[in-house]
């Protein structure tokens, strides 16, 4: 009942928010009279941020058309190369002629970044790709909002997070590719390499892992806590609902997106407070390109999509409750999860000083996971000053992240 009381409290705030909208184009439009008026700036970003509280925020497209290469603009093309009922693995190249990964006569680097399903789209992930379209081919795994998948196409669980996982790799080819995992999904990613490591199936160059529970057992922050002191039962009773008749989805369990979002305010209000406030003192400045970076910035955070209830709960027994992956019993469709089969891939681990989702050494125990990996090939970096979002938005990603990503794809490509 709850997932259809918030779907009738939005369509009751459906006519305020498309007021609301109006009016700030009123104050807003250079063409209006309205924005003639002695602090039609302030009323016009007023109207604006009222429009988008209460607004429902939908999927943003990454919208990635082109990028800057040695000073040229260089066109990209987006390609859908693989379509699940709840992932599409996405490809992005720079250069309509680099079709085949071909530029210069010289192969680049692919690299599969692993988006986490942990609740916002891929597209949060937006930076990370656009900074390393100029020298890389990215592929990326663009996650299905659950509410919009059909019962008749099945569960999606942890296991099947791997499966596909290993189905992407299988896809691109291990020859050229890398592997960049982001939060959640560092543990699938993990298990998907071993798993084909302990198949006698080649795997990837390099594995990279940021900001992920590989063992959180470590550091707990209060999210880890929350998971580890509560029962599955709780979290079942409370977090699990129905997918509303109108959404193809309908009859689906899910975690909806409204709770995880209220979860998000929760834990990080000043992230929500700044990044809103920043975008009314844009506007009210008339930074018209500041202000549309900031809106897509706030539109990605600010659309979640609901996580198919299997996974979720999956995801909270088996790394959160049980920690298996780091205990070494966790099995994967009968197959037991092995990272210390792992031998001819290179692992990085990134972890953010100051992060309050995934603790400090959680993400840097996939070093004692895998023995098998020569310590040349091995490396860690704790980046200062940096909580768990700075690892892939913002200055720290740019500065401190993205060059050590760089040199982990150049030395083992």
């Amino acid at each position: 009942m709850l997932y259809k009381f918030m779907e009738y409290q939005r369509a009751l705030l459906h006519p305020l928010t498309m007021w609301a909208a109006g009016a700030a184009h009123a104050f807003g439009n250079p063409d209006s009279p309205l924005a003639c008026l002695p602090g039609a700036p302030y009323f016009a970003a007023g109207y604006e941020f009222l429009y988008r509280f209460g607004k429902a925020y939908e999927k943003p497209e990454f919208n990635i058309t082109a990028v800057e290469r040695e000073g040229r603009v260089i066109p990209v093309v987006e390609q859908l190369v693989l379509d699940t009922p709840f992932c599409r693995l996405l490809r992005f190249a720079a250069e309509a002629a680099a079709d085949c990964g071909v530029a210069g006569g010289k192969e680049r680097p692919a690299v599969l970044l692993c988006a986490p399903l942990a609740g916002h789209h891929a597209v949060m992930l937006r930076e990370i790709v656009t900074t390393l379209l100029p020298d890389h081919e990215v592929y990326v795994t663009d996650w299905i909002d659950a509410s919009r998948v059909p019962l008749a196409e099945g569960p999606f669980d942890l296991n099947e997070n791997v499966a596909l996982m290993q189905a992407c790799i299988r896809l691109i080819g291990t020859d050229r590719l890398h592997v960049l995992a982001i939060c959640q999904s560092t543990v699938p990613a993990l298990a998907a390499i071993s798993l084909l490591a302990s198949g006698g199936e080649p795997t990837p160059k390099s594995l990279i892992l940021v900001g992920g529970p590989i063992d959180a057992r470590r550091s707990p922050t209060a999210i880890n806590k929350l998971a580890a002191h509560r029962s599955l039962a709780w979290f079942q009773q409370n977090l699990i609902y129905a997918v509303p008749d109108r959404y193809p989805g309908a009859g689906r369990k899910v975690y909806p997106r409204f709770l995880q979002y209220a979860g998000l305010v929760a834990t990080q209000p000043d992230r929500l407070v700044a990044s809103h406030w920043d975008y009314y003192r844009d506007l009210v400045r008339g930074d018209i390109a500041g202000a549309e970076a900031r809106r897509r910035a706030c539109d990605a955070y600010n659309a979640v999509l609901d996580m198919a209830a299997e996974f979720y709960l999956d995801t909270i027994q088996i790394v959160f409750q049980e920690f298996r992956l780091a205990l070494g019993d966790w099995r994967v469709r009968g197959q037991p999860v092995r990272p210390q089969d792992i031998h001819t891939t290179a692992l990085l681990t990134i972890e953010g000083e100051l992060d309050d989702i995934a603790g400090r050494g959680q993400t840097q125990a996939a070093h004692d996971l895998c023995p098998g990996i020569a310590s040349s090939h091995k490396r860690h970096i704790t980046a200062r000053q940096c909580g768990h979002y700075d690892l892939f938005l913002g200055p720290h990603w740019h500065t401190a992240i993205c060059p050590v990503v760089r040199d982990q794809i150049r030395q083992f490509a």
